[in-house]
């Protein structure tokens, strides 16, 4: 139960509505105690007036009396019973929603190495499938569970009130009942485990066979996609096959062991009965009706403990993830305006995951509103600069100084929304064009958006769709071209108007006249601003005010582009075998 612990700040949330439904619960199952004894007594009143005890016409007003009883107690009893349900159970659901949201925005102050290490079906299957398993146990595992203790504390005592031999001859199959139904469910708790792995496993793969859907079509992976799928039904069949076998045995073990308790109160009553140890046939019927109100809570603790064991499996999958702490802390609380000059010194950094140094000891300026252009082979440390200036990373060694001053003596938020990136790999949203170029100032006018666009030299493009900036894009922007996408997330970044730009090889799909226009554009966008070009061609860095050669994760050279041209190196063979490939 120690994983489960984690709920306890919930529980304090919403304890007077948990402690309502509690009152309310006891309050239902009262009512539902009034039902069997008015039974009895009806039968008693029949009894009586065949034995013209009583007259006709008294017994004729008793039943009555006794019939409004029974109703009125079930009127009420199904009305609390509804109360019960709706406090207790929407507590469960208020606890789901915290409770998602607390992963949710854990899982978004995570660095970025956790999403290299954990897979995205798996991180989904925590959110959805493994907060469900600890619903059921802050909702119907509470709610059943009172109940439970409600009918035992006050039923079984009733009974051996009533009649002593025969309630312990009543009760008897009913411990058998609750060892069954707690074997099963072990067992159920083993395979229910399985089946929410292959789940996990199951929704990894759909969601990566959905993203890559143009790479296994191109490739004509389909045949072999659909029998990876097909082997993955197989086996989740044959896992769900085995739950559902054990699940087909609990509903009728309690029907068994109503049909053997409803025996022996029959039996053993009606022996009682004829020997005159108990005075009416009645009792008989009101102790079947006890039976039939045991039975389900006797066998609803073997399933309660199924649910607390597997709430707690689920919630220690969900602990996991919450006792991973964020390497970017925000340490500093007030806020912290950003101009844009930057400085590098002594930096280096190694990725936890993979262990690669990328950059060694590396130092540089760029000074407020200076543009820097980074390039350099693939795996040489470009991108990895950038990530250090937004500080999704942290620097292994050495030290970054934004403003002068260090980094971490900046607030995060601040500091993040004074960048404006374009990463690499340029994603979108599932949402409207207009919408995903919004995402950069969510108050941004229709006339701002067109004006952006227009210098991201997309909105000719949009235009051609037939819901223009309307359009919903598909997954990841799917709906867009590479290069139309790129433009899209030039646009997202320049609408920010942030002091800093990032762009990590944002113009590699487009062609080199397109490429020229926006890098005329962007010129005059970022007038004044800080900004990093991250590039493999010259054509993208020939016009920057300084250009840094990286090699192997460090700096070989840097100065502007006449003079790198006019310098022997890495540069000047990139430029003259550009300038070739351009010729032929």
């Amino acid at each position: 139960m120690k994983e489960l612990k984690h709920l306890n700040k919930y529980f304090k949330k919403y304890w007077l509505k948990l402690l309502i439904g509690v009152i309310i619960t006891v309050i239902s199952k009262i009512f539902q105690l009034v039902m069997p004894s008015y039974v009895n007594r009806s039968i008693q009143v029949i009894e009586d007036s065949i034995r013209e005890v009583i007259t006709k016409s008294e017994a004729e007003a008793l039943l009555l009396e006794c019939i409004l009883i029974i109703v009125g107690a079930a009127l009420l009893s199904g009305f609390f019973t509804f109360l019960m349900r709706q406090t207790i159970i929407n507590v469960s659901r208020y606890i789901e929603f915290d409770l998602k949201n607390e992963v949710f925005n854990h899982y978004q102050f995570l660095n970025l190495s956790f999403y290299k290490k954990n897979r995205t079906g798996d991180l989904m299957n925590r959110i959805s499938e493994d907060i469900n398993q600890v619903r059921l146990y802050v909702g119907p595992a509470i709610m059943y569970g009172t109940n439970t203790l409600t009918l035992f504390a006050s039923l079984i005592p009733l009974m051996f009130i009533k009649a002593p031999t025969l309630a312990a001859y009543t009760l008897i199959p009913l411990p058998f009942l609750s060892i069954l139904i707690y074997q099963i469910s072990k067992i159920i708790h083993k395979r229910s485990t399985k089946v929410q792995e292959y789940l996990s496993h199951l929704s990894t793969f759909t969601q990566e066979a959905f993203s890559g859907v143009s790479v296994i079509k191109a490739y004509g992976l389909e045949p072999k996609i659909n029998a990876e799928l097909q082997g993955l039904a197989l086996e989740g069949k044959e896992k769900s096959m085995a739950l559902a076998k054990v699940n087909a045995w609990f509903f009728p073990l309690m029907i068994l062991m109503i049909g053997i308790s409803n025996i022996l109160v029959i039996y053993i009553g009606g022996k009682q009965y004829i020997n005159g140890e108990i005075a009416s046939i009645g009792i008989i019927a009101e102790f079947i009706l006890y039976v039939n109100m045991l039975t389900w809570p006797v066998a609803i603790v073997g399933w309660l403990t199924s649910i607390i064991q597997r709430a707690e499996a689920s919630q220690k999958r969900i602990n996991e993830f919450l006792k991973e702490e964020p390497e970017i802390k925000n340490e500093i609380a007030e806020d912290t305006p950003v101009k844009g000059k930057i400085e590098f010194k002594d930096v280096s950094f190694t990725y936890d995951d993979t262990h690669i140094t990328a950059l060694k000891k590396i130092s540089f300026t760029i000074n407020e509103g200076e543009t820097v252009a980074i390039v350099g082979k693939t795996g040489s440390g470009k991108s990895t600069i950038l990530d250090l200036v937004a500080r999704l990373y942290d620097a292994t060694s050495g030290t970054i100084f934004i403003d002068g001053k260090p980094i971490e003596a900046l607030n995060l938020y601040s500091l993040r929304g004074a960048i404006g990136a374009v990463p690499q790999d340029a994603f979108l949203f599932s949402d409207t064009i207009g919408n995903n170029i919004k995402f950069g100032k969510e108050d941004a006018s229709k006339e701002e958006i067109i004006a952006i666009a227009k210098q991201a030299v997309v909105h000719e493009n949009i235009l051609g769709f037939n819901k223009q900036y309307d359009t919903v894009l598909g997954e990841r922007g799917i709906t867009l071209s590479g290069g139309q996408k790129q433009r899209v997330s030039i646009a997202r970044a320049l609408i920010k108007d942030p002091q800093i730009y990032l762009f990590d090889d944002c113009l590699s799909a487009v062609d080199t006249e397109t490429e020229e226009e926006i890098l005329n554009n962007l010129k005059s966008a970022s007038y004044n601003k800080t900004t990093i070009i991250v590039s493999h061609r010259v054509s993208s860095a020939k016009n920057a005010d300084k250009i840094i050669v990286l090699d192997e994760g460090e700096i070989i050279q840097e100065g502007p582009h006449e003079v790198l041209t006019n310098s022997e190196g890495y540069y000047k063979e990139l430029y003259l075998n550009q300038l070739s490939e351009k010729e032929n």
